[in-house]
Order: structure tokens, then C-alpha cells, then sequence
């Protein structure tokens, strides 16, 4: 079966390209990207119509930390359910005869939704079960797919070691994220495999940093084992 691993679309959704004969589809936040939970919401519920229409038969949203009117409550997460859309916000859902899990979580940068400070964030990566066939997050572990510029300019890698740990304690069989996009010389969007661990990761942002008015991925088709 196979998967389509889209992310950080900011509400450029539209030029996307649809892949074909796609079984599933993973949105792992940020479709959308003001921070005023009031500007957000239209922002929030476009996407959620054009996502709830795609011709693909499953379809997973795990939100990002730009997804502020979602956590804020002005949209409900029984109005995404009502759209056909399975919402993953922290829990799991077994789908296809694979079982999902999604968080939204991500370590505290700025004042964004979902956040949670480094030192706390591992009391929400206890709850991911083992085995589990798909790990969805919203930001990636550290190390992978996570090298951006900060404010001084430096390369850093940005990604929860935390989640990094219980990653490689517990492997899923593949984990979705995305949060931090590629730059002109650095390219997170992809997939990667890592020795010493089975799991297959994918970073599937689809906007370049700089370049926020323009798709520059088209997300990452996978491959799904039925066995």
C-alpha cells in the first residue's frame, strides 16, 4: 500500500501534485500559518476542505505548532473526524490493519502551539506504544533531517533528542515529520535510512525557508508492507 507524506504546506496546498494510485495520506503539520488563532482559522478550515477532498481513501492529519486555531479550540477536532479525516493529536489509531500514532509536539521555540520545553517533552514520548507501524510527529528526532540556520547564522541540528531516544529504543517501522524545512544548501525534505536502525524516516516539507511563497517538495511517496 502505498503512502503519500505531506507537511509544512503553510497554505500553498493547492500547488501540490497529487501523486496517483496513493492509498493513504499523512498531513504532519503546519497547513496552515498565522499565529492569531482568529487569522488562522479560515486559513486552517481551506485546508481541511481541499484535504477532506482529495481522491485518496485515508487520510491522517497530525497538526503543527502554526495550526494555532485548532489548539485553541475555534475548530473542533469532531468537525476534522466529520470530514473523513482521522485527527491524531497525541493517540494512537489502528488504520489499514497498521497502527498510527501522532503527536504534534514539538520543543518550545517562540510561542507557537504545541510546545513544550526540552525538559518536558519526553512525559509525552512515554505514551508512544511499541511497535508501531507508523510514528507521525510534527517535528523530527535530533540528528535526522533537522539541520537549519539560527539566529547567528550557525548550522545547528534542531531535533528532540528526547524523541531521538525513544526512537531508537522502540523503532517504528517508518516515522513522518516535518517542522523544519530545507534551505538553498541544506535539503531535509526526503527520505533517509540510518544504520543500526530499521526504521525508514521522512521529512516531507514541502517549503524551502526563504522561499515561502512556493511548494518546493511535492512530499514523499512510501511504500507500506500489508504483512
Amino acid at each position: 500500500m502505498k503512502l503519500w507524506h505531506i507537511s509544512d504546506t503553510h497554505c500553498l496546498h493547492t500547488q501540490l501534485q497529487v501523486p496517483q494510485d496513493v492509498d493513504i495520506v499523512v498531513h504532519s503539520g503546519d497547513a496552515s500559518n498565522r499565529l492569531d488563532p482568529c487569522l488562522n482559522e479560515n486559513e486552517l478550515r481551506t485546508f481541511l476542505e481541499w484535504f477532506s477532498s482529495l481522491p485518496i481513501k485515508t487520510k491522517i492529519f497530525v497538526p503543527g505548532n502554526h495550526d494555532t486555531s485548532l489548539e485553541r479550540g475555534l475548530i473542533k477536532p469532531a468537525h476534522i473526524e466529520s470530514l473523513g479525516i482521522h485527527l491524531l493529536i497525541n493517540e494512537s489509531r489502528i488504520i489499514e490493519g497498521k497502527h498510527f500514532w501522532g503527536s504534534p509536539c514539538v520543543p518550545k521555540y517562540g510561542d507557537w502551539a504545541w510546545m513544550k520545553s526540552r525538559e518536558t517533552i519526553n512525559r509525552i514520548w512515554q505514551h508512544i506504544p511499541a511497535n508501531v507501524d507508523v510514528l507521525i510527529t510534527h517535528g523530527p528526532p535530533y540528528g535526522i533531517l533537522d539541520a537549519t540556520y539560527n539566529r547567528q547564522n550557525n548550522v545547528e541540528l534542531v531535533g528532540c533528542s528526547a524523541l531521538r531516544k525513544k526512537v531508537f529504543k522502540e523503532p517504528p517501522g517508518f516515522m513522518l515529520f516535518g517542522h523544519v524545512h530545507s534551505t538553498d544548501d541544506i535539503r531535509n525534505a526526503g527520505i533517509r535510512t540510518i544504520n543500526g536502525i530499521s526504521t525508514v524516516f521522512s521529512n516531507g516539507s514541502c517549503c524551502d525557508d526563504g522561499k515561502m511563497g512556493t511548494v518546493t517538495s511535492h512530499g514523499n511517496v512510501l511504500e507500506i508492507s500489508h504483512k
